[in-house]
């Protein structure tokens, strides 16, 4: 009966250990009060989660940059929410791409840094471009 009990002991301590080094800490970037170049917003935000590999965009349009949109594409709302897929190259970061082989764009983001760039690529020729700046940038890092 002693010798159970140590192995209950033994499988409840390993248990716990092994928990605890597997706790995973992620971090997420939250870019606020960005201003875009081409369009005037209300509301313009970036939220990137790293471990989920997602960036989620929460936005309003002003009335203005609404109604110019809507004349030329009826479907445009004024408050959306976009959710992309992100993924890492050389610490920076882009969102899928958007488009056909020949021709896509993608944004592009670095760690701690409140400018958005946009990367347009035809025909294998590459171009950046500074599509927004944001007033603020916090990284938090999370347990889980």
């Amino acid at each position: 009966m002693k010798k159970n009990s140590q192995k209950i002991k033994f499988l409840l301590y390993f248990f716990l250990v092994v928990n605890f080094q597997t706790m995973v800490f992620s971090e997420i970037m939250h870019l606020t009060g960005c201003k875009n170049f081409n369009h005037g917003f209300i509301k313009n935000e970036y939220i990137l989660d790293f471990e989920k590999s997602l960036m989620t965009r929460n936005f309003v349009y002003d009335n203005k940059t609404y109604k110019k949109l809507k004349l030329t594409d009826l479907s445009i709302k004024k408050e959306n929410t976009i959710k992309k897929f992100i993924y890492e190259d050389n610490d920076l970061f882009f969102t899928d791409k958007v488009g056909y082989p020949q021709f896509y764009t993608q944004l592009l983001f670095e760690k701690n840094n409140p400018i958005i760039r946009i990367k347009t690529v035809i025909n294998n020729e590459e171009a950046l471009k500074k599509v927004s700046t944001c007033n603020k940038v916090e990284v938090f890092e999370k347990e889980s």
